[in-house]
């Protein structure tokens, strides 16, 4: 193929680090070159954090973490310049998604906010960047998210089997493959997982399920959780860490405390909620299962023969085995098994984003996000 090279940034809403990918890009493929995933820095996670849990900030705050970001990222792309030994000139342009920190497509006046300036990964690089890609579907209407399945159609169209992918980030989204694209956010993926692990034992995510795989599901729990509206409501539909965090699992535990003693008496609540008080890993293993099932139930829907995993959460072991029980008539395996990173695969799809940008190609998400027409979406910098 011609060498068109790429480059791809990604950083989720796991905050686990900067994805940042080398690719040689044409009209048929998307080759992964080069990769490294950088460390995200822990001052800035917090300060990112703090930002989206309280729903608030400070304008100046605002501004000084969309500089750090996109020093962040740049620093990034120099490391994947130096390890891989091309030259500036050699790359058309990056494409960045930038650091979500607000995902709003409902209410009076939609929005996304993503952060990193793109000014400052140019500035610092010296290379054209393609950023803030969501905010033009929004404004034709669409969900400005998710953007992964109209990649996932390209790299895995032409499968002869009924297929579907899923990426399991911080949330988690479906692609159902075929001539009439299908795609959303199915809820939650690694992010209530790697938040209360952190918050009880902290560290930064449960490896392959480990302390998930030593608990037990509380039913009452996981129903409280699968009651919520969103698994409900019809697509198009998207989510992220604004709404699905660790204030949600309090409330959600709140109620079914309520429910869970509504019509015993006092003697008999204190005797049940001392012999049944869940376990801190009781918790993570139902937190796991409700990934698992929200993805197996959205994949159930369209009589799937293959499920290709990729996403940080394709690497939990527990998680992988309890998506594969839920779907006994449906073979499930990784997309590196299929000849694409699984690691990589969301920082590749934004390095193929800059690609349609530059060729100034539109990106076939109406069906996905519900937009009204495919637009040409990110702006430009150089």
């Amino acid at each position: 193929m011609s060498k068109n090279y790429y480059i791809g940034l990604m950083s989720g809403t796991s905050f686990d680090g900067v994805d940042v990918v080398l690719c040689a890009i044409d009209k048929k493929q998307c080759q992964l070159i080069d990769s490294i995933e950088s460390s995200f820095d822990n001052r800035l996670k917090s300060d990112i954090k703090k930002m989206i849990s309280s729903g608030e900030t400070e304008l100046s705050k605002q501004g000084g973490i969309d500089h750090r970001l996109g020093m962040l990222f740049a620093d990034a792309v120099n490391a994947l310049l130096k390890k891989s030994g091309k030259l500036r000139g050699e790359i058309v342009a990056i494409g960045s998604h930038g650091q979500t920190v607000w995902h709003q497509p409902g209410g009076e006046y939609p929005f996304s906010m993503q952060l990193g300036d793109p000014n400052v990964i140019v500035a610092e690089t010296g290379i054209p960047v393609v950023a803030d890609f969501r905010r033009m579907d929004m404004a034709l209407g669409g969900q400005g998210a998710p953007f992964a399945p109209a990649f996932h159609q390209f790299l895995f169209g032409d499968l002869e089997r009924k297929t579907a992918v899923v990426n399991i980030g911080g949330m988690a989204n479906i692609t159902v493959l075929g001539k009439s694209l299908i795609g959303y956010d199915t809820g939650p993926g690694n992010v209530l997982m790697d938040s209360w692990i952190e918050e009880i034992r902290g560290e930064k995510f449960d490896r392959d399920g480990e302390w998930a795989a030593s608990g037990r599901v509380i039913p009452g729990l996981l129903n409280a959780m699968l009651s919520d509206s969103y698994f409900s409501q019809k697509a198009p539909k998207s989510t992220g860490r604004e709404k699905f965090n660790l204030e949600w699992l309090k409330r959600v535990r709140t109620v079914w405390g309520r429910d869970f003693s509504r019509g015993i008496s006092s003697a008999e609540i204190s005797f049940s909620r001392l012999k049944s008080r869940p376990r801190d890993e009781d918790v993570q293993r139902t937190l796991l299962e409700l990934t698992a099932q929200t993805i197996a139930d959205e994949v159930q829907k369209y009589d799937r023969e293959l499920l290709l995993l990729c996403g940080g959460g394709a690497k939990n072991r527990f998680l992988f085995e309890r998506i594969a029980t839920l779907l006994p008539d449906c073979k499930v395996a990784s997309t590196d098994d299929y000849g694409v990173s699984g690691d990589f695969m969301e920082a590749m799809a934004f390095a193929w984003l800059a690609y349609k940008r530059v060729h100034r190609e539109p990106v076939e998400l109406m069906r996905v996000t519900g937009a009204r027409e495919n637009g040409i979406l990110g702006g430009f910098y150089e």
